[in-house]
């Protein structure tokens, strides 16, 4: 065993800093979230509850295992766009009849459930969690169909949700829906391309028109009940395959379809049955990251408060330095780990990432990557060493590894570093991000240096003089520009990540997804491509 070894300093100055600003973040991200669990604010959850209605949230709190834990994923998205925080969709893995299921639940209170393009999107990134992991999908849907306004980009991608719950079907992974209202237009082919299907006798109405359109289309009359009533469906359509009494009865039938799926997963069970808490408080990883992204610090200090045992077998650690690779288990599971110590990735960095990236494949080892990264070293001397071949290697590597990859920006993802470290462009299984992490081309003041020099030669070439004072200004409003664009809401708000965390809970979440991960095979990569040497 390589038991880490710690440095923290609680009662050092640096620490306290690294700490305080990390709750500002913190309570960012609360406010956020809060938005989010509002819904559609007082006056619409109200009239949603006097209607004996109840809540996505408290659809899914029924619906999974009691004291069971469930891992909410984006609930920040559409923050900072026209859309309210959440999207108006809950989604998420939860454990149901002990089956790890992906859920997605609408919000009825957000403008009737209606599909917008983050909703959308966010609805697509859960069935490719579902696909990918091979976890169960139940859709708990009351949904007025597409945001109209919205409609010229929702309409076309939006038939991919449609394709994906088929795809998981032909894959063989089960798919069930609920029916707790309306399921209107499009949203009626979500119960009609699900395996199973549930609905609520005088609740659920699932037709691609309702009675206006069909009045408008073929001058019928016709009732709500009758185009496309629960009873209806249950009776006559064959649409839904259980009636159920009311909600509460609706959600008793889906966890009885969930235990009659005879699930098994198809990775391996955790190495160790009970395995030991980390060594060190996962409290002092509020103080451990930098407070300013230009001062790296050590991530062995993370590892040793998210690895079991804090045990770590540190592979290479003479070589490429600034980049950290080895072993451990996090929660029973084996798990290889590439983490940035010293921010920039040199040749040797790249080197080493695609040898370890190989082992693991040949171990069938899930990856996880803490990103801490400006990029890969630029300048002369580095380029005539041959940095972008050797960069290229690692990208290679991440490419085509078929393992598991888990990823967490803990700090700094910029440039190329953000796909050498397995960046949402990479695919991973999951991406996490810490509340003060962030992500772009480069940083603010780089960017902005960048144009500027550009402008100044521009101006050179063309025999003219340079405007200093407009400059400064430009410069001002582009660092301005890519802060805020940078930022972890920013981004996780437009869905490049699977949510913002409590570092605290970084070992709660990592373990959540890799038991989800091995509800299916675990797998390395039998060949890759070239390698450029």
């Amino acid at each position: 065993m390589s038991i880490l070894d710690s440095a923290v300093d609680p009662a050092a100055p640096g620490y306290a800093a690294n700490r305080s600003a990390l709750l500002e973040r913190l309570a960012e991200l609360d406010a956020a979230l809060d938005q989010a669990r509002a819904g559609g604010g007082e006056k619409y959850v109200s009239r949603h509850h006097g209607r004996g209605k109840l809540l996505p949230r408290e659809r899914i709190e029924l619906l999974v295992d009691a004291d069971s834990p469930f891992l909410e994923l984006s609930p920040v998205a559409a923050y900072g766009t026209d859309f309210p925080v959440g999207a108006s969709v809950v989604t998420g893995i939860g454990v149901v009849e002990g089956v790890e299921c992906l859920i997605v639940a609408n919000d009825p209170t957000v403008r009737g459930g209606a599909v917008n393009p983050w909703s959308l999107a966010k609805t697509r990134r859960a069935g490719e969690i579902a696909l990918a992991n091979r976890l169960p999908m139940i859709n708990l849907v009351e949904s007025a169909g597409a945001d109209l306004p919205t409609q010229a980009e929702i309409f076309i991608p939006g038939g991919r949700v449609f394709r994906d719950l088929t795809r998981l079907s032909a894959a063989g992974i089960p798919t069930v829906s609920v029916v707790f209202g309306n399921a209107t237009a499009g949203g009626a082919y979500v119960p009609g391309m699900s395996d199973h299907v549930i609905m609520i006798r005088d609740r659920s109405q699932v037709y691609l028109a309702g009675p206006p359109l069909v009045k408008m289309a073929t001058g019928e009359v016709t009732d709500d009940e009758s185009l496309g009533g629960a009873a209806m469906h249950a009776a006559t359509s064959g649409l839904a395959d259980y009636l159920a009494a009311d909600e509460s009865d609706g959600i008793r039938l889906a966890r009885q379809c969930v235990r009659r799926l005879n699930w098994r997963k198809h990775g391996p069970s955790p190495r160790t049955a009970t395995p030991q808490p980390p060594k060190y408080d996962p409290e002092e990883l509020l103080g451990i990251t930098s407070a300013d992204l230009k001062v790296p610090f050590d991530p062995r200090e993370v590892l040793a408060r998210i690895l079991d045992g804090s045990d770590f077998d540190e592979f290479k650690p003479a070589y490429g330095d600034a980049l950290v690779t080895g072993w451990g288990e996090l929660h029973g599971y084996p798990v290889g780990v590439l983490a940035n110590a010293r921010g920039v990735l040199f040749s040797a960095e790249a080197q080493k990432a695609a040898q370890f990236i190989q082992l693991a494949n040949a171990s069938d080892t899930p990856l996880i990557f803490l990103q801490n990264t400006t990029g890969y070293m630029v300048g002369t001397e580095y380029e005539q060493r041959g940095i972008i071949k050797h960069g290229a290697l690692m990208i290679n590597a991440v490419s085509n590894s078929t393992v598991p990859h888990l990823t967490v920006n803990l700090g700094a993802s910029y440039g190329a570093g953000n796909y050498g470290m397995c960046g949402r462009a990479y695919e991973p299984r999951f991406l996490f991000t810490w509340p003060n992490a962030k992500s772009a081309v480069m940083g603010p003041a780089q960017l902005a240096g960048v144009l500027s020099i550009v402008a100044r030669q521009a101006a050179a070439a063309r025999g003219r003089s340079f405007d200093e004072e407009s400059d400064t200004a430009m410069r001002m409003m582009v660092e301005q520009q890519i802060e805020s664009q940078s930022g972890a809401l920013f981004l996780s708000g437009r869905l490049y990540d699977d949510g913002v965390i409590d570092p605290r809970d970084t070992r709660t979440v990592l373990g959540l997804c890799l038991s989800a991960i091995h509800s299916g095979p675990v797998e390395g990569a039998d060949g890759f491509g070239v390698f450029r040497m």
